[in-house]
């Protein structure tokens, strides 16, 4: 169903979201064992957290799995919106997919080599394409 193609990248984005928890987890238990840290001493010690302990590169990707909880929570309410309006193909869809690669591409530069300009330069251009699908969804529904 054509509508229903802008439902494909929210779903992917999704999924990408948990190859990052994986991902985190993969690199964050082994790095834990390493240094013999008992999990239970970060609960009792609130000033102690794993950004203090954790080597950066292994927190890189905790880091990011935390961002695919913030602006993509806009991403996936304004593809229902489009979707439920009967408008999610076409534009819609490419536009949408374009959201996903590029944070896609942003997780993978921050869990990897972690270049704070080139992140914000994909974290601008993901969010001036969220931008462009919220407009759109508000033009279909305030019918302007």
């Amino acid at each position: 169903m054509e509508i229903a193609k802008i439902l494909q990248p929210a779903v992917a984005l999704m999924a990408w979201t948990m190859v990052m928890w994986l991902w985190m987890y993969a690199t964050r238990i082994p790095a834990m064992n390493a240094l013999k840290l008992d999990p239970d001493s970060l609960a009792k010690d609130p000033t102690k957290t794993l950004d203090d302990i954790l080597p950066a590169a292994v927190q890189w990707k905790a880091h990011n799995y935390n961002h695919l909880h913030e602006a993509p929570t806009l991403f996936y309410a304004v593809c229902l919106v489009i979707a439920l309006t009967g408008n999610g193909g076409g534009t819609s869809a490419i536009v949408a997919w374009a959201y996903v690669g590029l944070r896609v591409i942003h997780s993978v530069v921050q869990a990897t080599v972690n270049k704070v300009m080139l992140r914000f330069i994909l974290f601008a251009l993901s969010s001036f394409t969220l931008m462009a699908l919220i407009y759109h969804a508000a033009k279909i529904v305030f019918a302007f």
